[in-house]
């Protein structure tokens, strides 16, 4: 028989994608995969409608169109106090997931440790199994997901090779302070760490909290890589089409792994992209207050129905409690509420490298239509009642 690597034996499929099969499966409502149902700018769908046409359907430049790299940089000193050099500093990949496994395997050697925040966005694990890191948990703790400093300082060796550090985060909607973004800068600098940022909600912050790039920190310039993607921000996850920022040094590395990765982004739509990057800040704005009404209107609701919610103060998911629903774990429970109420939840364990640490939460994303989020209160409507434990 045909063996499997030991690699692809140590996790499992992705538990949301896992989730959407299921809830397509019963006809449910989709609160568990982070895509909206709703459409993208009209001017990105007319721009990728027009580059398509004008036949630029080519390969562009492996690291991305220069056009889309000049966008990244304009968009970069704008929004992040960041000095960029779109030939240099810039690698555009197949969406932040792909520019973060790039990074990590043109960084990082086997049995080196990289130190990964938990709960964390369920990519990270499988990415330090495949680029054989060693990884190093720090605990954010409840209710307010802050960390202990002198359990981050304490990981941090000879061995600790790179940080991973997403803000705003997913799962839990934290937004790292600039208090714990200069604590753990220099942490990189006296341990001579790279950090490696994961910001693709930079532009959905709420309640007065501020996205701060780690980059632009003093000395964080040369030893950060930036990542970030079209897919939140412009309503576009289905485009793939994220990007790295690095030192020239890191660059070079960045671009030789992603070349034989996936060779290149789609090149219509860094075009199309290219546009969404050159949006006024009206929209940024705009997109911000819209969340914010649909994650005050989720709190409410799933409070309401019975869950203990940890109210996030960024991106677009909301963590919960479901200890009331009396139910023997996680993923138990987010079955049955498919199955039985048909609405589609991620099982907090996804997010935890002992599973048992989150067996009593579930994660909500609220990045649908209002009337999307109305049919699903509909349905979470006496909830206690009707869900009954297996």
């Amino acid at each position: 028989m045909p063996k499997i690597s030991k690699k692809a034996q140590l996790f499992t499929e992705s538990v949301i994608r896992e989730m959407t099969r299921l809830c397509n499966l019963h006809n449910g409502i989709n609160l568990s995969q982070g895509f909206p149902d709703f459409a993208a700018p009209e001017e990105m769908k007319e721009a990728a409608c027009k580059a398509i046409r004008d036949d630029i359907n080519q390969y562009a430049i492996t690291w991305g169109s220069r056009n889309l790299r000049n966008a990244i940089a304009e968009k970069s000193a704008l929004y992040n106090g960041l000095t960029v050099d779109p030939e240099k500093n810039i690698t555009v990949c197949c969406g932040s997931t792909e520019a973060m496994i790039a990074s990590i395997m043109a960084t990082i050697d086997p049995g080196e440790e990289i130190i990964v925040f938990e709960p964390f966005y369920e990519n990270y694990g499988p990415d330090g199994i495949l680029s054989g890191a060693i990884p190093q948990y720090i605990s954010l703790h409840e209710p307010d997901w802050s960390f202990d400093f002198n359990e981050l300082e304490a990981k941090f060796n000879n061995r600790t090779r790179a940080i991973i550090l997403n803000t705003p985060n997913n799962p839990t909607g934290k937004v790292f302070t600039r208090e714990e973004l200069s604590f753990i800068a220099a942490l990189c600098q006296k341990w001579d760490v790279l950090a490696i940022t994961d910001e693709i909600y930079e532009h959905l912050v709420y309640d007065g909290h501020t996205h701060v790039n780690l980059a632009a920190l003093d000395g964080m310039a040369d030893r950060t890589i930036t990542i970030n993607a079209a897919s939140k921000t412009y309503s576009v996850t289905g485009w793939r089409v994220g990007y790295a920022i690095a030192s020239e040094t890191l660059t070079s590395a960045i671009r030789k792994v992603h070349d034989f990765l996936t060779v290149g982004a789609p090149h219509p739509l860094q075009e199309a992209v290219a546009v969404g990057m050159r949006f006024q800040k009206e929209y940024y704005e705009r997109i911000a207050v819209e969340y914010l009404e649909r994650r005050n209107y989720m709190l409410t609701a799933l409070e309401n129905a019975g869950f203990r919610c940890y109210k996030p103060y960024g991106a677009y998911y909301i963590m919960t409690d479901i200890s009331e629903f009396n139910f023997p774990d996680d993923t138990t429970f987010a079955r049955k509420l498919i199955q039985n109420v048909g609405v589609a939840v991620v099982p907090g364990s996804s997010f935890y490298h002992h599973p048992r640490d989150g067996y009593r939460k579930v994660r909500f994303a609220f990045c649908k239509k209002m009337e999307t989020l109305q049919r699903a209160v509909d349905r979470l409507h006496d909830l206690k009642s009707r869900l009954i434990p297996f």
